[in-house]
């Protein structure tokens, strides 16, 4: 077991899936698999997130880079995303993404991940950084009043700084929307787009 803990402390790596575990310890018999993670969980050296999925005991992991890992295909937006780029003043208290499948709430650190549905054709405008995919400024905004319009979200536009959004490039992001008669009255409440 000591050389098992060794080689997963070596890799410098804090998330894993089994596929990664299999063939980082070398073991080919998934069951004998499943039983060595069984151990390296109860022994504190590993912290089973979900089926197939975990974290190194007591690696600081950045939340994002685990909203990420937690649930594939997904990237930060929506409030969190606002909130990181300085766009929303209020820290939402769940970290919250947009995927392609469907969307689910998961417990991980003691902090709730929510994810959001959002069609594939919208599923764009987001880029890595800082080692996890998150949505643009105007993308996230873009995305939040996509659901507003679905009466999924509600927007305070008191709350928002407008300033930092680029208006040009959210033009063209609105133009790739579904112009539903909702999303048009939704809006035109922003402030004078430039």
């Amino acid at each position: 077991m000591a050389l098992m803990t060794k080689k997963i402390y070596d890799s410098g790596l804090k998330l894993f899936t089994l596929n990664v575990l299999k063939d980082l310890l070398e073991i080919k018999k998934e069951s004998t698999l499943l039983r060595i993670i069984n151990k390296l969980v109860v022994n504190g050296v590993l912290e089973k997130i979900e089926r197939g999925k975990y974290l190194l005991k007591g690696g600081r992991i950045n939340d994002f880079v685990l909203a990420n890992f937690i649930y594939c295909p997904s990237y930060i937006s929506f409030e969190s995303a606002l909130n990181f780029y300085g766009i929303l003043s209020q820290f939402p208290y769940e970290i919250t993404s947009a995927t392609s499948k469907k969307t689910t709430k998961k417990m991980a650190e003691g902090k709730i991940f929510s994810y959001v549905h959002i069609q594939k054709s919208l599923f764009w405008g987001y880029e890595k950084s800082n080692d996890f995919l998150i949505a643009l400024p105007e993308k996230a905004l873009v995305d939040q009043l996509y659901l507003a319009s679905k009466g999924l979200r509600k927007v305070d536009l008191d709350e928002y700084d407008f300033s930092l959004i680029n208006w040009g490039r959210f033009k063209d992001y609105l133009q790739k929307c579904p112009q539903t008669r909702q999303f048009r009255s939704i809006i035109k409440w922003l402030p004078k787009i430039k």
